[in-house]
């Protein structure tokens, strides 16, 4: 699980902090070789900056930087131990050998949150679009707005293969995908893109309306979220139904 791996470094981190203080000695030749002030400010920054990066890639939302600084300072003035022996965690208000299993149940619980309120925000939004556009919805749960509708010739099969220029958004309008003159057969895309694209001729223009669950659902990546609906604004410049592939006759057995 990528947060067992992400947090046993973050473990690691930690300890390795906390045994990394020494009180500087040697002669002034030696401690010359210590890093200078600006470059300890520097690493420090950049420590900041690593953890920060942390906690917005991974959606750990809000946290009690309070505590945060606290963990810190008892990191630091650990003594020094054996990683996780049952002397070393005891220095720590909460047990750090539990961490792995505390914050994944923590994200867990963060994954289910944004999940639950962005399907609610998304199953209001299509509704509002609805309303607002006239437009048209699909029993699956797809609101669509055709802004031309094209030729007759339609994509039919799952297996048609379409050439589109299209934009994606969330339904805060930020973009999190666009692609122009982009060709692919509607047996490989999300259910809502191969349903959608059905519903307007070549040459046409359409904005699909996508529920969650005719997208990435649940599974959706980072710059999406969990549960997202989302928005895409599709020309739809070529149709190629698909064609069945010949097969070859089988050639004659040589002769001994």
């Amino acid at each position: 699980m990528k947060t067992l791996k992400l947090f046993a470094i973050a473990s690691a981190a930690i300890l390795m902090v906390a045994c990394g203080s020494p009180k500087v000695e040697g002669s002034k030749e030696v401690r010359s070789l210590l890093p200078s002030k600006g470059q300890v400010d520097t690493t420090s920054y950049l420590l900041g900056v690593n953890f920060g990066l942390v906690m917005t890639q991974n959606g750990f939302g809000e946290l009690n930087m309070a505590q945060v600084q606290k963990g810190m300072k008892d990191a630091l003035k650990a003594k020094e131990g054996e990683p996780m022996d049952s002397v070393f965690v005891k220095q720590f208000k909460i047990d750090p050998s539990q961490m792995n299993m505390i914050i994944n149940g923590f994200l867990q619980k963060r994954t289910a949150y944004e999940g639950a309120l962005n399907k609610e925000k998304g199953d209001a939004f299509r509704k509002d679009f609805f309303v607002k556009n006239s437009a048209d919805s699909t029993a699956s749960g797809i609101v669509y707005l055709i802004q031309d509708s094209g030729s007759e010739l339609h994509a039919v099969s799952d297996r048609d293969t379409v050439k589109v220029n299209y934009r994606g958004t969330l339904i805060d309008g930020k973009e999190f995908d666009a692609n122009e003159g982009i060709s692919f057969p509607l047996n490989r895309v999300i259910r809502g893109w191969t349903e959608g694209m059905k519903l307007v001729g070549e040459g046409g223009k359409i904005t699909l309306v996508i529920p969650a669950e005719l997208a990435y659902g649940e599974r959706g990546p980072r710059n999406i979220g969990a549960n997202s609906t989302l928005i895409f604004d599709v020309d739809l410049l070529e149709v190629h139904p698909y064609v069945e592939p010949v097969a070859e006759p089988a050639k004659p057995a040589k002769k001994k």
